[in-house]
């Protein structure tokens, strides 16, 4: 199904089914999600401020546009890639990511505290701040990211860098460590 251009105040999908479907252009001001199954779902040119998306499962999604505040905490994101996207606060607290790329984004907060993230990648993708403390990790290439603060070092084994995004946090590590560097 594709769903042409809409705009809603309150887009209310909990616990649906969606299969199958393209929606083009939509705008809401909140757009309600938790408990929702997307599988082969195409959101092309969202524009909502306030995403309240708990324990989802998103299976082969592709997402474009803007989105505000996305509580995603506890779902599972399983082949979904985010193109071209604006995105505020993310919360994936305890999800499980699993072969997602993140692909010319702007991210302000990208929370996966507790998080099991499997071949998770980030391409010409800024984050402002990502946590990742208590994350599981495996396969998290973030090589194509341009990282501004990382919490939860002490949980970035798994993960993937550059050797120019080392030397920038290098002086995080060592004050995580408790190590002393002088001149």
């Amino acid at each position: 199904m594709d769903f042409e251009p809409f705009t809603v105040d309150d887009l209310d999908l909990s616990d649906a089914r969606l299969d199958g479907l393209r929606l083009r252009s939509i705008r809401a001001e909140r757009a309600t999600l938790d408990g929702s199954v997307l599988t082969e779902v195409v959101v092309d040119g969202i524009d909502c401020p306030d995403v309240d998306a708990v324990r989802t499962g998103w299976t082969n999604v592709e997402v474009t546009g803007r989105l505000g505040a996305v509580d995603a905490h506890q779902s599972g994101l399983r082949q979904v890639h985010f193109v071209g996207c604006k995105l505020g606060f993310v919360n994936l607290r305890a999800a499980t990511l699993r072969d997602v790329v993140f692909t010319d984004c702007i991210i302000e907060n990208l929370d996966l505290g507790g998080a099991t993230v499997q071949r998770v990648g980030f391409e010409s993708t800024r984050i402002h701040e990502l946590d990742v403390n208590r994350a599981r990790l495996v396969d998290l290439d973030l090589r194509g990211a341009a990282l501004a603060v990382i919490g939860g070092l002490g949980s970035l084994r798994g993960a993937t860098i550059t050797a120019e995004q080392l030397a920038l946090l290098a002086p995080h590590l060592a004050a995580h460590l408790g190590i002393t560097v002088e001149e």
